[in-house]
């Protein structure tokens, strides 16, 4: 099986910055796109951030100009630099990824993932 685990989650207050780490184990073949959502309380689910495999971005319009997201392809990781917090980013942020994954020694799928989420506070 393939694991997305997070890190880097936190307590800051506005205007300050963290950085959020995911790295994706298992047997895995290659990674298409990562990529960060964040669900706040009541809710729905968003889009933060995508990178594809091409180094092709998409930001959420909310984010944009403030988030970066960057990948280290040699080690299935994908960091998300979130600078200028506000209080609306209060959120879970989740880490997913579209990969192959081999299910024998030479068959693969394609399959997503999701890591079980970081929390960001920011406080006013």
């Amino acid at each position: 099986q393939v694991q997305l685990v997070e890190s880097g989650g936190g307590l800051v207050q506005a205007g300050e910055s963290l950085r959020l780490a995911c790295v994706a184990s298992g047997r895995i073949r290659s990674i298409n796109v990562m990529g960060w959502y964040r669900q706040a309380p009541g809710k729905e689910r968003e889009l933060v951030a995508q990178l594809d495999s091409r180094g092709s971005t998409n930001y959420g319009d909310s984010v944009k100009g403030r988030f970066t997201i960057s990948r280290d392809n040699a080690n299935n990781t994908v960091y998300l630099q979130m600078n200028s917090l506000r209080p609306e980013d209060t959120a879970v942020y989740y880490c997913n990824a579209n990969l192959q994954r081999y299910y024998s020694t030479i068959f693969y799928r394609t399959e997503d993932y999701w890591g079980q989420g970081t929390q960001v506070t920011v406080s006013s």
